[in-house]
């Protein structure tokens, strides 16, 4: 059961739902909450990857390969004058939300993260394929960004980016989420719980 707007404020207030900072009143929607964007962006930097013949591999099936050891390849995008990054056509960031969100896991609470249709409509999605937020989890929120449109799209810290879909759990979980990236506080996954 997707939460409304009015049930969302009730979570936010009793402390099932945490979002810091605490969103506007206006952020509220008839079913979501808007999330701005942090000042976090990183891309790929892949050895080699001028060298021609050179073919970069990663196999997410092989039991010793874990993100993290992958994430030492991610750079800090270069940013403008403003802190805004430019997002080329056809390219990838990580991005992060300026907020930090947690459902503890006795609210019985999960949420989505997905784009505005703003931005979708100019050829940019906001997230892959991972727009689950579990019962549990706290942190910022980590962002993909791909620009499938033909514009150079500038994302600037604070925009409002995505919004936070919050649903309703039948059941507790019978135990604490265990993820490498509960508690982060960047785009690698990296950070301390807040």
């Amino acid at each position: 059961m997707v939460l409304s707007g009015d049930e969302i404020r009730i979570a936010l207030a009793n402390g099932q739902l945490v979002i810091d900072p605490l969103p506007a009143s206006d952020a509220i929607k008839t079913s979501a909450v808007d999330l701005t964007l942090g000042d976090d962006f990183r891309r790929w930097r892949l050895p080699g990857q001028d060298v021609p013949g050179f073919v970069n591999r990663v196999d997410p099936s092989l039991e010793q390969f874990s993100f993290q050891r992958l994430a030492v390849l991610l750079e800090t995008a270069p940013a403008e004058t403003d802190g805004s990054v430019l997002l080329e056509p056809g390219a990838f960031l990580l991005g992060v939300t300026r907020e930090n969100v947690e459902l503890p896991i006795q609210s019985r609470l999960a949420a989505r993260v997905e784009g505005r249709s703003s931005i979708a409509r100019m050829g940019v999605g906001v997230h892959m394929t991972a727009p689950t937020i579990h019962a549990g989890f706290r942190g910022v929120i980590t962002l993909e960004f791909t620009n499938h449109g033909p514009f150079v799209v500038m994302l600037r810290p604070g925009l409002v980016i995505c919004q936070l879909v919050v649903e309703q759990l039948f059941g507790t979980p019978s135990h604490e989420l265990t993820s490498g990236f509960v508690g982060q506080q960047s785009a690698t996954g990296e950070g301390q719980p807040w």
